[in-house]
């Protein structure tokens, strides 16, 4: 996360340095060419009086030498020009070898001809090769009778210039280097926190009210968030608690009461007579004392499951092993068929209490509440935005027993041809106490699919419930409850066979 930081800083501090360092370097390269400018200027206008007279008297040995020695001391050509345009004095085959590369000569020696005197453009840069022409009439006004003209080789001022532009451009990194230093430790340690947060509260989100923050790194700001939140985990925690100690021990202390009534009604039978209203009474006292026992067992199997908020990897072939046996001797007794089609190897996390527990609870609802003649519980593989809302990666479903691909999920499947339930009733089914108004009769509290719910969002996954198989008679659907877990990939171990990963 500092990165992110230092992603918004560096680049303002870039800014900062080319809006102070580009005027800065312009103004040194247009110092350095003034400079350069100023002494060819004075220099032309020298050798332009040296000419006037040179030229007046014809005693011009003395200024041909001059010009000479100067191109071989500067290594710029410098001559006299006359009104054609012909070479008078100095090294003439080096001036006429420069002139062939500067095409603005004619424009700027004509224009000296005629008395002015040539201006610099300034269009220049660094890396253009072009001389430094300056030109300076030999007398005035009228009377102009030539021109001197010096063609200047600018590579040693542009090197000139590009070193200072480089020492500028190392000077303004400087701070820049610094402001990296200062705030790389400096967003570290101001981040560092709201890391831990963030860690946090994606533990809790799974379950885990243990968990605490930092209160004891970072600014002081984030300190007091972090005492802020540790202790509103604090409060949540103990109300969590406090309020699955009311069930377990209200449950638990209201047991034996319930029993001892239970056998006190049930006493009774042999005092009723065979005929008269009592015998029906007594009936209806001992099915409500079933009933409220076993919504007591379920309040405190609630409570026990609850308790347990830690999901963990399991391989969904073991939990069946335990399971089917069982689950075809009940429907075999109740007169019905289950069929399961599950492929090998998948394996996912676990809800808190066990995956077994909650395909109990789902196979129980099937024989119970649906009148079904077939059972079928099935498991595959399908990408991780099917389902449970997560985003699927790669785009593609995975074969069955293909529990590799990171963010995918086992969806396992009971369903059955019974009764079902409507559409409309599906939501309001996962509510605690909810029955549907066909399952009065039924033996039941309303809470298995919600307390199988509430576990198995514990470990990230969801169960909803859908159509289930076709009824025999044709008239609708089923009842499906259907269970997505993350898949857990497995990892190959080191003498190759594939070994589970940890979660």
């Amino acid at each position: 996360m500092h990165r992110r930081l230092l992603a918004v800083l560096v680049p303002l501090a870039v800014l900062l340095v080319a809006a102070l360092g580009v005027p800065l370097s312009v103004t040194v390269a247009e110092r350095e060419m003034q400079e350069t400018y100023v002494d060819r200027l004075n220099d032309v206008g020298r050798f332009a009086s040296l000419a006037e007279t040179a030229l007046s008297t014809g005693r011009t040995e003395a200024l041909h030498q001059e010009l000479t020695h100067y191109h071989r001391l500067y290594g710029i050509p410098v001559a006299v020009i006359d009104m054609s345009g012909t070479v008078l004095l100095g090294p003439a085959g080096a001036y006429q070898e420069a002139a062939r590369a500067e095409p603005a000569l004619p424009r700027i020696v004509t224009a000296a001809l005629a008395g002015a005197r040539s201006e610099p453009s300034w269009e220049w840069a660094p890396w253009d090769d072009s001389a430094l022409v300056v030109a300076e009439p030999v007398g005035r006004d009228s009377e102009v009778v030539g021109t001197v003209v010096t063609i200047s080789d600018l590579s040693r001022t542009r090197h000139r210039i590009l070193v200072r532009w480089a020492q500028l451009a190392g000077l303004g990194l400087l701070p820049l280097i610094a402001l990296v230093a200062v705030a790389w430790p400096v967003s570290a340690w101001v981040l560092r926190p709201v890391r831990e947060l963030d860690a946090a509260s994606s533990r809790i989100s799974r379950g885990d009210l243990t968990i605490r923050a930092d209160a004891e790194a970072g600014p002081v700001e984030l300190r007091r968030l972090a005492e802020s939140f540790n202790t509103m985990m604090d409060a949540v925690e103990n109300a969590v608690q406090r309020q699955r100690a009311f069930v377990s021990d209200a449950s638990h202390q209201l047991r034996n009461p319930l029993t001892s009534l239970r056998l006190a009604v049930e006493s009774l039978e042999p005092h009723l007579r065979a005929s008269g209203d009592g015998r029906q009474v007594y009936d209806v006292a001992v099915d409500e004392l079933k009933a409220m026992q076993r919504m007591l067992n379920s309040l405190q199997a609630s409570a026990r499951m609850e308790s347990i908020r830690t999901a963990s990897p399991v391989d969904l072939d073991a939990v069946l092993a335990t399971r089917v046996d069982r689950w075809q001797a009940l429907t075999a007794t109740a007169g019905q068929t289950l069929a399961v089609d599950v492929p090998p190897g998948l394996r996912l996390l676990e809800p808190p209490g066990g995956l077994g527990s909650v395909l109990d609870e789902l196979i129980s609802n099937a024989l119970r509440l649906s009148d079904a003649r077939v059972v079928e519980v099935t498991a595959r593989v399908a990408p991780g935005g099917a389902g449970t809302g997560r985003v699927a990666r790669g785009g593609a479903s995975a074969g069955p027993g293909d529990a590799s691909a990171a963010g995918d999920v086992v969806t396992i499947a009971v369903r059955d041809d019974g009764q079902g339930i409507d559409a409309s009733e599906r939501a309001q089914a996962l509510r605690r106490f909810w029955r549907s108004p066909r399952h009065q009769n039924v033996p039941g509290t309303g809470l298995g699919l919600a307390i199988c719910a509430d576990l198995v969002g514990a470990a990230g996954g969801e169960l909803r419930l859908e159509e289930g198989l076709p009824r025999p008679d044709g008239s609708g659907h089923g009842f499906a409850a259907v269970v997505a877990l993350p898949v857990v990939p497995r990892v190959a171990s080191p003498a190759g066979d594939p070994a589970p990963s940890q979660v």
